[in-house]
């Protein structure tokens, strides 16, 4: 895995940091596993915008990706590392040995030829699934789950991974990408490991037009528009002193907005709080 830069025979080529996917093993996806993906440009049924920025981008097909990973007991094989236009990880097509073919998330130091499996008994080793209460403290993981069998929700992005802090009776405290720590059910499974493609972050598009291929249409700020299309618009000149709003009001930088007081008493430690 490795990043490439490009001639600067263009402006846009100047900065451009991509991809030289040399861990990609098949171009194609496996028909069995993939699903149309249609879009909607971000409009509702009666054609208004519900979230700006969006629309075009490439066509692309959506990658069924076994999240569960409820083939318990039954070893796997790695038959591929595979480009996932829906995430910034990297995917590894499994074949198990009754047959059966999945996706998975791709972690750091899995490779075609390698065995995976679902067990309580697994090795610590990349790629595994175990329950929480299996897995040894210290110990990184990723795909995590919040509920039973409902699939991993946390550290599924390309390069993060989630720390198994302590163990205290039916919760366990997993320390997250974010800082965040947080008590989750003992019973949940998590992967071994942390998600692979970590250069995702050094990457640099270098032009508006990636970012077009990726479905995101400009933004403007806020203190360009007239005052009827924005707190911060209008005015003789360049505005200033401002504090950074939304169109709608809302403060943009600092404001707490979380809702969901049932889930509070889960959460150990807050994120971007100091330790």
């Amino acid at each position: 895995m490795g990043l490439k830069k490009f001639s600067a025979r263009t402006p846009s080529r100047r900065h451009m940091v991509g991809f030289d996917f040399s861990e990609i093993t098949k171009s194609t996806p496996e028909k069995s596993l993939t699903e149309s993906l249609s879009k909607t440009g971000a409009r509702n049924n009666t054609g208004q915008i519900t979230m700006r920025h969006h629309g075009g981008g490439h066509k692309r097909k959506y990658r069924i990706i076994d999240f569960k990973r409820q083939k318990l007991d039954i070893p796997a094989t790695v038959k591929s590392i595979e480009y996932d236009p829906n995430r910034t990880c990297r995917i590894a097509l499994l074949a198990y040995a009754d047959g059966a073919k999945s996706y998975i998330i791709a972690p750091v130091g899995l490779g075609v030829g390698d065995s995976v499996i679902s067990s309580d008994q697994a090795d610590i080793k990349p790629g595994n699934s175990l329950t929480l209460k299996s897995i040894p403290l210290g110990t990184t993981i990723h795909n995590v789950e919040l509920k039973p069998s409902k699939g991993g929700q946390l550290a599924r992005g390309a390069g993060v991974g989630a720390t198994l802090v302590s163990k205290e009776g039916k919760y366990c405290q997993v320390r997250l990408p974010s800082g965040e720590v947080r008590y989750v059910l003992s019973v949940c499974r998590a992967s071994i490991g942390q998600v692979g493609n970590t250069d995702n972050e050094n990457v640099t598009l270098g032009k508006a037009g990636r970012s077009r291929w990726k479905g995101i249409r400009p933004g403007v700020r806020g203190m360009a528009m007239n005052p009827v299309d924005h707190p911060l618009g209008g005015g003789e000149g360049r505005g200033k002193g401002n504090h950074p709003v939304s169109p709608w009001g809302t403060p943009s930088k600092g404001y707490k907005n979380r809702k969901n007081k049932r889930t509070d008493k889960m959460i150990v430690r807050r994120r971007k709080k100091k330790k």
